[in-house]
């Protein structure tokens, strides 16, 4: 059975997708596939920009880290080694690992969060709001294979949202 929502496959008879958690109960009945709906959170993550993802090495400290995410205002660095994403480290990360610590005494590898979930530019936003909601992540990577494409932002998505709405 194919999802409404995302359009991934599922097993025929379940109740919700497995890949964006969408209600499968009445995906049997007849529909009009082309309400407001189904159109925008049927978008793929490719409407919503996402730029050059900003990145730092896990062997860096995290007072760089600190300091780039400062001055370049964003709220995460994907982290990455060789090409490929190992981790990502986000301003949730610095507040809740470093609190009363040295941050001398740490590398980006010692607090980042290993092995992120990630999103391919093809997932739909169905799928990026899920996958959010459910990890109670605000940033997810978005990657090409190993390589990473951008970060998408909880932000980012509403943003679209409100913008589609008027």
């Amino acid at each position: 059975m194919r999802c409404p929502a995302c359009g991934s496959e599922n097993f025929s008879g379940e109740d919700a997708c497995a890949n964006c958690g969408a209600d499968l109960w009445a995906a049997g009945l007849p529909q009009d596939p082309t309400t407001f709906q189904g159109r925008l959170l049927g978008e793929h993550l490719d409407a919503v920009a996402v730029g050059e993802p900003p990145t730092i090495a896990p062997t860096e400290p995290v007072a760089k880290a600190l300091d780039r995410m400062r001055d370049e205002q964003v709220d995460c660095l994907l982290v990455v080694h060789e090409g490929e994403l190992v981790g990502i480290f986000t301003d949730r990360d610095a507040v809740v690992k470093l609190a009363d610590k040295r941050l001398d005494a740490f590398d980006v590898r010692d607090v980042m969060t290993r092995d992120p979930v990630v999103l391919r530019p093809d997932d739909s936003l169905a799928v990026a709001i899920h996958k959010m909601a459910v990890g109670g992540f605000r940033h997810i990577p978005v990657m090409d294979g190993s390589r990473p494409l951008g970060v998408i932002a909880a932000k980012d998505v509403f943003h679209h949202i409100l913008g589609v709405l008027g």
